[in-house]
């Protein structure tokens, strides 16, 4: 399975909806989300900044990641995205495949 990272700003309407059912409670929605797309929580983190909810996870394919992200979006309560994320065993595979790249004003 891939990992992903899921980060999401709360709506006005979703932090009233966090301050009404709580961050535990949020928490469980979120991990029966994932865990309903096959998939498993890996850390979920309520956060000051730039996101209010950082999810490390896996899921079985980028098409699954993909349903989760159109389907939270589409709820309206959060602004979410979705980054893939690759092990350093991954990035060594990478850096091992040859590419045809020409480079701007090249």
């Amino acid at each position: 399975m891939a990992r992903y990272l899921f980060t999401a700003t709360y709506t006005a309407e979703g932090i009233k909806g966090l301050g009404k059912d709580g961050g535990t409670t949020r928490a469980e929605v979120v991990q029966a989300l994932i865990e309903n797309a096959g998939g498993r929580v890996e850390a979920l983190y309520f956060a000051f900044g730039e996101h209010d909810l950082y999810i490390v996870c896996e899921l079985p394919d980028p098409v699954s990641a993909a349903a989760l992200g159109l389907q939270v979006r589409a709820a309206g309560g959060v602004e979410a995205s979705v980054v893939s994320l690759l092990t350093p065993a991954e990035i060594d595979a990478a850096a091992g495949v040859q590419v045809a790249y020409q480079p701007p004003g090249r």
